[in-house]
């Protein structure tokens, strides 16, 4: 019979870099500050150093370096036999976290550092000359070629892809190519096309819809102002999160500043993963051991526009299926949760996905939500499962979900953590017929010359950086059935217009401009 290897953290940390910092560290640093802090955290210092033989980073936005695990193992002093840098996505440091427990349990690891770090603030600083520009030499940041006075979340993700790590999961471009002449690349393009679906299927009025997104920021926000690790402790009403003004201008509607993930931050965290007989070798206290009872991960048809529904996530309730009865929990178990929060919509498609009302008292974060505790890349989660750590550690009744969302809602993991070990072992689980499940819903691709009557199923609209209307997109059905996408031919008065009033449900008459290279469409806004 084989033995029962049981995984569990024993060390997890977060560290936040002072905005007026001197020096200002880059991500390295910042993930050498946080995974010292998680070794300290264990209580047996050198010892969990010489334990861990995996380090694995979490994907890096802010800088690029030829081999960031054996860079961290050099600076904190480890020699780890294995090291792996993850892949893009919000899912991935969960996903990493399910991944090693199975290893763990499988016996292929005994120790494994996960860390991650984001310092796009303190990059900031330096490109403008108020700290030195010390940071160590990078393997490719394309923009850096420029000497731009700042960078921003468009230039990092576009700098950064196509230069990660396949280890875990090959790289999958997001868009397909009718999405990308809509250039629909940046996720803050993508996620208002889910609210404006979320908003009609509610069937809530436009101020309605502000007032309800109020709500469920300003409930983030208070978390957040609460948290000691939050880049931002301001406490926010709703109306300063949904009103545009000066220091909030509306990004993509319905979209404002403040209701987006800010990764202009730094911050980092680390986590440690080994085995319930390792930890007692090394004569970790027990009281510290927070038990992974459950995890799964899946994607959703991959490109939006063929997903059969905007409003809704197979992939996360596929996940929180299977990670709930691999823990033998149901929801009612859970009394704390870490929802992936980087806009409102990946929230309210979480919660609909998860069954959870919007009458639920449970609070829906640890931290406080990408948009005020802080957006780190690729790294938020690792945070959500740090603090989750020591939530538990002080209510070792607490079970407790956390879920992790990648690009537009297109990759979901799922993580159950808790005080006692879990029901069923970690072991390697063939989840493929699920996942072919899912894909099998996936329409064609959308209609690129389309012609005659298009009704609208979501939409957003771009601002300019003075906050106004300039370009607005639809994803719609015509009279067959198939779906089409389209600009919005009109004026940014008319744009104006259309963010006061509802224009899912709405027909206009759509057709192909080659000079454009896309459908036009063209709907009247009545207010």
């Amino acid at each position: 019979m084989k033995r029962i290897v049981t995984p569990v953290i024993v060390g997890a940390a977060q560290y936040t870099q002072a905005r007026n910092a001197l020096p200002a560290l880059d991500p390295l640093s910042l993930m050498s500050a946080a995974s010292s802090l998680a070794i300290e955290d264990t209580g047996i210092g050198r010892q969990m150093m010489e334990a861990i033989d995996t380090v694995c980073v979490v994907n890096l936005f802010t800088w690029i370096y030829r081999n960031a695990p054996q860079s961290l193992c050099e600076k904190l002093g480890i020699q780890a036999t294995f090291l792996n840098y993850g892949p893009i996505g919000g899912n991935t440091p969960q996903m990493l976290v399910n991944h090693y427990c199975r290893a763990i349990a499988n016996g292929e690891c005994q120790a494994v550092l996960i860390a991650g770090a984001e310092a796009v603030y303190g990059l900031n600083r330096a490109l403008r000359g108020k700290v030195p520009f010390d940071w160590p030499e990078q393997e490719s940041q394309p923009f850096l070629k420029d000497h731009p006075a700042t960078v921003n979340f468009d230039i990092l993700l576009r700098a950064g892809d196509g230069l990660e790590s396949t280890t875990l999961e090959g790289y999958r471009y997001p868009l397909n190519h009718v999405e990308e002449a809509y250039d629909l690349y940046l996720p803050h393009f993508m996620y208002p096309f889910f609210e404006t679906a979320l908003r009609a299927s509610a069937q809530e009025s436009v101020e309605e819809h502000r007032k309800s997104l109020g709500k469920l920021c300003h409930d983030l926000c208070a978390v957040a102002s609460g948290n000691q690790h939050a880049w931002s402790r301001s406490l926010l009403s709703g109306e300063d999160i949904t009103r545009p003004g000066e220091k909030n201008r509306m990004v993509v509607y319905p979209y404002t500043k403040f209701m987006m993930a800010n990764i202009n931050v730094d911050l980092a965290a680390g986590v440690i993963l080994t085995s319930e007989e390792m930890a007692a070798t090394l004569g970790i206290n027990r009281s510290r051991w927070v038990y992974p009872l459950g995890g799964a991960d899946f994607r959703n048809v991959w490109h939006v526009s063929q997903r059969p529904c905007l409003t809704d996530s197979p992939a996360l309730t596929q996940a929180a299926r299977l990670s709930l009865e691999q823990a033998n929990l149901s929801m009612d178990d859970i009394g704390a949760f870490d929802i992936y929060s980087c806009f409102p919509s990946a929230v309210e498609i979480a919660r609909q996905s998860l069954g959870l009302a919007a009458s639920d008292l449970r609070e829906l974060s640890v931290t406080g939500a990408l948009p005020y505790f802080g957006g780190p890349g690729n790294n938020y989660s690792l945070h959500a499962i740090a603090a989750m750590t020591d939530k538990i550690r002080s209510n070792h009744k607490l079970k407790a979900m956390i879920t992790a969302n990648g690009w537009y809602n297109s990759k979901q993991s799922v993580g159950i953590y808790g005080a006692t070990p879990p029901g069923n072992r970690w072991e390697y689980r063939n989840d493929s017929s699920v996942q072919r499940k899912i894909e099998k819903q996936e329409l064609p691709l959308p209609v690129e010359k389309a012609s005659g009557p298009l009704t609208i199923e979501a939409y957003m609209i771009r601002h300019d950086a003075a906050g106004a209307p300039e370009r607005g997109t639809v994803i719609g059905r015509l009279a067959d059935g198939r779906r089409a996408l389209a600009d919005i031919d009109a004026s940014p008065k008319d744009l104006d217009l259309m963010e006061k009033t509802e224009l899912v449900g709405k027909t206009g008459i759509v057709s192909y401009v080659p000079e454009r290279g896309k459908n036009m469409i063209t709907v009247t806004a009545i207010v």
